[in-house]
Parts: structure tokens; C-alpha cells; sequence
């Protein structure tokens, strides 16, 4: 096992994985801009190190600056989270020219998996059912001659897209040219990479993913799947597993092609499958994701496996800790994503200054955070504060036991998309299970509560303690012989404490 593993992340994934290092005995190693000097995960690792300005582009996306300082701590394996450069094979390429471990795939996995169109090619040659659709897109008269052939409506999707960007539905032909037009130039922007590809829109498609775990000796195995179709703007706010979408042999046959597309790409460590699940059950490759998820709590909560756990030992050489027919899923699990937004405007970002913060407790409940009461939600990064997770019998239960937790929750001085969370779960289609990808453009419509007053009280919380919290800073650590910051777990004697 590690001595020392650096964490090229931030927020709640960056604890998560603290948390995981320190069940293994594994010391930690944190990065911070200058927006999370203060940060949670900061304040949990046994060191941190600073590597740049706030914006992200000039500090947890610069890969020289995480290399540099992994040399400099001692740190032995790097693990990138989610986001940042969790899925670039150029951070995993330049770990191991410095002779650092990446917590992860291959550089090559990641780059096959990486391009949407290579990943399509590869998935049929190993038999993975795939949306019906085309290679790298052309001229734009050939375009509008291929959409015509597959049949509206279509979708236009970025060959290195991914968070939901780079994609477009286009329902008729004189839709085309401008809609491929606009989508090549998004993902120019976002990716520096114009190349386009198109699939045949599936009709009131599910979201489903299955997790996979990899180790260096050829053993591949599934955790089951996650239903993820509640998403806006391409992007997932509520989780849950199972899933209500799919019967018990179709889900035996979702785990078994998910493990073959693991292998096709020889793939290592934590990864997940992702399928578009139509009507009558009929699943189709959609993309994999080479990292851990954010979503990866429920399926923790129903398999009792620690992925990130599992991800650190293999990358240690160590083998699975588990078989196949050891891994059931027992009961229900839900995920809401607790962001730093306003439902009532759209989901607009509100960052500031958390002034209470009070967590749901209680049985069969779990809170991922990576921030704390005082902490300023910054305006660099996404604004998820935490992932609020409960674990029931049935789902009734774990839906009953979110809607307890959420109502317990508490956060001033910001705006969340907490009473969002309540109006869904809520809702007769999710209690049905009732869902697919359109959910939310097709039933929210806003919230009915009093906005007003809501915001009204949030304004008023916030100015009435601004002063007190004015000239008021969170305790630093001390600088370390390194150039770092020893945390103040250490400084207390947490780790003596151990010995």
C-alpha cells in the first residue's frame, strides 16, 4: 500500500477520498488555489500545498504544477477525482513519466474512452449494443443526407464532449445546418475540438449506468446499475439505485455487457458504463466514464463495496476483494445533489457566505459535503455543496427518508436547490418511477412556494450576520519544512493519536 497518495481535486470528492486514504492509513497530500486556502479538504489532509490563482484553468488544471508538487511531498499515486483532470490521458501519462501512480486507468483507456466516435468503433467490435448513428460528421449537405437516412429526430454530439456540453437535438431537416453550426462552434469552445458525430434520438430514453471495478490481474466484475435520468441542461441532479426501469434479466444482462466493455479497453480500477434505455427495455451504449462518479454513494450504500477504497488498492497491485456472486444489492439508495442555486430563477449559481449550516442525521442517512458553516462558496467552481444520500429497505423508505433529510437540512446566507429536491420527490411520476431524461424540462415549471419571501429572509439572514463574520478567519495550519501546510489534524496529534 501508498505512504503518501496527493489528491488533484477540491470539495467534497477531495474528503471523500481523504476519508478512504485514512481508513487505509494512507497519509494525504491536498492542492488548493487561492479561493480554497481555506477549504474543508484543505483542513483534513495531513499536508496541502498552494498551486495557483482561483480560477481552475491556472491551478487544478495545470498539470505541471500537480506533478511538481507530488515530487515535492513524497506523494507515491496521484488520485484526480472526478472533473479537473480525472479523465485527461495527459495527466495520467505525465504521472507516470514522473513515477507517480494514477489512481486509474491506462492513459490509452482513458484516450479510447475519451473520444465518443473511437469509443462507438470499439464497442462494436465488442458486441455492445450502440445507438443506431455515424462516424466523425462532414461537409454539412452530407450531414443533412445522413440525419435524413437515420430518420428524425437526431442528435448532434461532440466526439470529446462530456458534463452534458457538446450536444444538440435537432427535430427536422431545415434545423440542421444551423444546429451543427452552433454545436461545433460550443465544443471548440469547451474542448478545443470541433469534431462532430450523430445518433438517432431515442424517444423518452432512461439514463443508466452500471459500475465496473478492474484490478491488474484481469478480474473485471459490476456493481449493478444507477438510474440517473433526473438531469437539467444534461446534467444529473437526483440518483437513485436500482433502478425501476429494468427487470431483473435485463438487468444480469446490462452488468454482463458493461464487463465486456471494460475489458475491451482493458480497463483498470473504477469506471462506469453508461446506456440510453428505451421503452421496452432495449439498452444501448451511450459513454464510459473513466473515473469515479459523483453519483458513486448509492451504489456503496446497496453493494456495501467502498469504491474509492477498491480504487487505491488496485492501483496498490493489490487484487478485487471481492467476487461477482459475493456483490448483491440490498435494499434502495438515493442521491441529491445539493447545489449552491436557485430554483426559482432557473438554477442560477448563488455563491456567498454560508452563515448556518446544520446536517441531516439519523439512520440510513449519509452527507458527502466539502464545506462547513463560515466557508464562502466560491464563484470559480460548480457549485455543489454537498451530496445528500439515504439508504432505505424499499424505495418507499429511502424516498420517505430523503424528504425527512432534506427537510432537516439547513443552510442561511445562500440560496440551494434543496425545496427543488423536495418538489421532486414528491412528484406522482418519480414516486411511480415514472422517469425519463425530459422529466424535469417537461414538469417543472417553477416553484409555487413564496420566492419572495424566501429570498426576502435569505438577503436579511445574510446582512445580519455579515458584520459578525467580517473580520472573522478560519484557523490556518502551520507552514511545514516542505513548503507546505501540515493540517491541523496533524498538529493535534490525530495521527499520534492512532499510534
Amino acid at each position: 500500500m501508498f505512504k503518501r497518495v496527493l489528491i488533484a481535486n477540491r470539495g467534497e470528492i477531495a474528503v471523500r477520498v481523504i476519508r478512504a486514504c485514512r481508513e487505509l492509513g494512507v497519509e494525504t497530500v491536498a492542492v488548493y488555489s487561492e479561493a480554497d486556502r481555506t477549504a474543508l479538504h484543505v483542513q483534513y489532509a495531513d499536508y496541502a500545498y498552494p498551486i495557483g490563482p482561483s480560477p481552475s484553468a491556472e491551478s487544478y488544471l495545470v498539470i505541471d504544477k500537480i506533478i511538481e508538487v507530488a515530487q515535492k511531498s513524497g506523494a507515491e499515486a496521484i488520485h484526480p477525482g472526478y472533473g479537473f483532470l480525472s479523465e485527461r490521458a495527459a495527466f495520467a501519462r505525465a504521472c507516470q513519466e514522473a513515477g507517480v501512480t494514477f489512481i486509474g486507468p491506462t492513459p490509452e483507456a482513458i484516450e479510447q474512452m475519451g473520444d465518443k466516435v473511437t469509443a462507438r468503433g470499439i464497442m462494436q467490435q465488442a458486441n455492445v449494443p450502440v445507438v443506431p448513428g455515424t462516424d466523425v460528421l462532414g461537409a454539412e449537405d452530407e450531414v443533412v443526407a445522413a440525419a435524413r437516412e437515420i430518420g428524425f429526430p437526431v442528435m448532434f454530439k461532440a466526439s470529446a464532449g462530456g458534463g452534458g456540453k457538446g450536444m444538440r437535438l435537432v427535430s427536422a431537416e431545415d434545423e440542421v445546418v444551423s444546429a451543427l453550426r452552433g454545436v461545433r462552434s460550443e465544443a471548440k469552445s469547451s474542448f478545443g475540438d470541433d469534431r462532430m458525430y450523430m445518433e438517432k434520438f431515442v424517444e423518452k430514453p432512461r439514463h443508466v449506468e452500471v459500475q465496473v471495478l478492474a484490478d491488474t490481474y484481469g478480474h473485471t466484475l459490476h456493481l449493478y446499475e444507477r438510474e440517473c435520468s433526473l438531469q437539467r441542461r444534461h446534467q444529473k441532479v437526483i440518483e437513485e439505485a436500482p433502478s425501476t426501469a429494468i427487470s431483473p434479466e435485463v438487468r444480469e444482462q446490462m452488468g454482463r455487457v458493461a464487463v465486456e466493455a471494460a475489458r475491451a479497453v482493458n480497463y483498470v480500477g473504477a469506471g462506469t458504463v453508461e446506456f440510453l434505455v428505451d421503452a421496452h427495455q432495449n439498452f444501448y451504449f451511450l459513454e464510459m466514464n473513466t473515473r469515479i462518479q459523483v453519483e458513486h454513494p448509492v451504489t456503496e450504500l446497496v453493494t456495501g463495496v467502498d469504491l474509492v477504497k477498491a480504487q487505491i488498492e488496485v492501483a496498490a497491485g493489490e487484487h478485487l476483494a471481492v467476487q461477482q456472486d459475493e456483490i448483491k444489492q440490498r435494499g434502495w439508495a438515493i442521491e441529491c445533489r445539493i447545489y449552491a442555486e436557485d430554483p426559482a430563477r432557473d438554477f442560477f449559481p448563488s455563491p456567498g457566505r454560508i452563515q448556518v449550516l446544520r446536517t441531516p442525521g439519523g439512520s440510513g442517512i449519509r452527507d458527502d459535503s466539502g464545506v462547513y458553516e463560515g466557508w464562502e462558496v466560491p464563484i470559480f467552481y460548480d457549485p455543489m455543496i454537498s451530496k445528500l444520500c439515504t439508504h432505505g429497505s424499499t424505495r418507499q423508505e429511502a424516498i420517505q427518508r430523503m424528504l425527512r433529510a432534506l427537510q432537516e437540512y439547513t443552510v442561511e446566507g445562500i440560496i440551494t436547490n434543496i425545496p427543488f429536491h423536495r418538489w421532486a420527490l414528491q412528484h406522482p411520476r418519480f414516486i411511480q418511477g415514472d422517469l425519463d431524461t425530459g422529466f424535469i424540462p417537461q414538469e417543472y415549471h417553477g416553484l409555487a412556494f413564496e420566492e419572495d419571501a424566501l429570498h426576502q429572509e435569505v438577503l436579511l439572514s445574510a446582512a445580519a450576520l455579515a458584520a459578525y463574520h467580517k473580520d472573522q478567519t478560519v484557523q490556518r495550519s502551520q507552514p511545514d519544512s516542505a513548503g507546505g501546510r501540515v493540517s491541523a489534524w496533524r498538529s493535534k496529534g490525530w495521527r499520534e493519536g492512532l499510534r
